[in-house]
């Protein structure tokens, strides 16, 4: 499954920081990983800092270690975060996976959010997370408001007919 360029996530009033990151699917999935096991808070205090300083992935394989690590640190097990990252990066770059969850560090969080803003396969998600819930189910609101239209369009040319 590959990345979908005709598909664009809606804006939501959740604020996902994955919204913000659109288009950029590395940087969703960068942002996912910096999520496990932290709050949004910590993460928005090193994520734009991390991609003012290495911006895509070819920059972060440059990297110095414990230059990460040190802006990794109030996020907690820093040591483990970097290296879970640059392995990740690694593994991204070559090319070698077909969704997010067959790389290094992805689970089903940062695999649901990559269908869900890269994909757009969002119709076949299940989110555990609750604010990652919370955004699919305004995508479902949002779905449901367009049928109804449909539904209530149709009815009115069939009515409209007689």
């Amino acid at each position: 499954m590959q990345s979908n360029t005709t598909w664009q996530p809606p804006r939501s009033p959740h604020g996902l920081l994955q919204e913000d990151l659109w288009p950029d699917e590395w940087k969703i999935l960068i942002a996912c990983l910096l999520h496990n096991l932290t709050t949004r808070k910590q993460v928005d205090g090193v994520i734009y800092e991390l991609f003012r300083r290495w911006p895509t992935p070819a920059l972060l394989e440059t990297a110095p270690v414990t230059e990460l690590e040190d802006l990794l640190k109030p996020l907690g097990m820093w040591r483990k975060r970097t290296r879970t990252l640059l392995r990740f990066n690694r593994e991204y770059q070559e090319g070698a996976w077909k969704t997010a969850k067959d790389l290094h560090g992805c689970g089903k969080y940062a695999d649901d959010c990559w269908r869900i803003f890269c994909v757009g396969d969002w119709h076949n998600v299940s989110p555990q997370d609750h604010a990652l819930n919370d955004y699919h189910n305004y995508l479902l609101s949002l779905d449901n408001n367009n049928i109804s239209r449909r539904k209530n369009a149709k009815a009115s040319t069939m009515v409209a007919a007689i």
